[in-house]
């Protein structure tokens, strides 16, 4: 049964958010809102979270898995990026976008793209998510709370804890953060690629 902590979205309770952390990296997959819309998350080398998530969501091994990190600093330690990519990054950071790069040796093989060797990586613009990966440290392994045959992700905590409750380990609520999941774009292949129209405004990369 997955434990269920309430926290307010503009101050969310120091204690709680420990609480959560100490238990993402004794290996619990967790349900968490972002600026986009809730998400499920473990630690880095947690392989029992990532097939965990895979199986609730029913992914294939060509599916990219998203870092979120806490500020630029981190990001930059887990993927290649160069000066024109960096500004751009950097410009649209912190927000609801999720970009694909090259992945460094930072990142454990079984999150990249089996052909690729890529890795999605974002920083999110929400209060509740920074305090986490400040309590936490590292970067959380992270993917859209989407169902599978579901066309939006779910949006309210009580109902995750419902519908998830044997399949995760704990659900941080803070109230409703939207049903749209980040804007996703590619910058592995040389030219800019947008691969999701989402939460991001994706003028700024056409």
């Amino acid at each position: 049964m997955a434990k269920y902590f309430d926290v307010h979205p503009d101050n969310p309770q120091r204690r709680t958010v420990s609480t959560v952390a100490e238990s993402i990296r004794s290996g619990a997959l967790i349900a968490y809102p972002t600026d986009s819309c809730y998400a499920l998350g473990c630690s880095l080398n947690n392989r029992e979270g990532l097939a965990r998530i895979r199986s609730i969501r029913k992914l294939d091994d060509r599916h990219h898995f998203t870092l979120v990190c806490r500020d630029f600093a981190q990001l930059g330690q887990l993927v290649q990026i160069d000066n024109d990519v960096f500004r751009a990054v950097k410009a649209a950071t912190p927000g609801s976008y999720t970009f694909i790069l090259p992945a460094t040796k930072e990142v454990p093989r079984q999150l990249l793209h089996p052909k690729k060797r890529t890795v999605g990586v974002r920083i999110p613009d929400h209060v509740v998510t920074q305090a986490l990966l400040e309590e936490l440290g590292e970067p959380l392994v992270s993917s859209t709370l989407l169902l599978p045959d579901e066309d939006e992700p779910l949006t309210q905590g009580w109902e995750i804890k419902e519908r998830l409750d044997h399949e995760v380990d704990a659900v941080l609520d803070s109230g409703d953060c939207g049903t749209e999941p980040t804007t996703v774009i590619d910058f592995s292949g040389g030219d800019v690629e947008i691969v999701r129209r989402g939460a991001g405004d994706p003028s700024r990369f056409e």
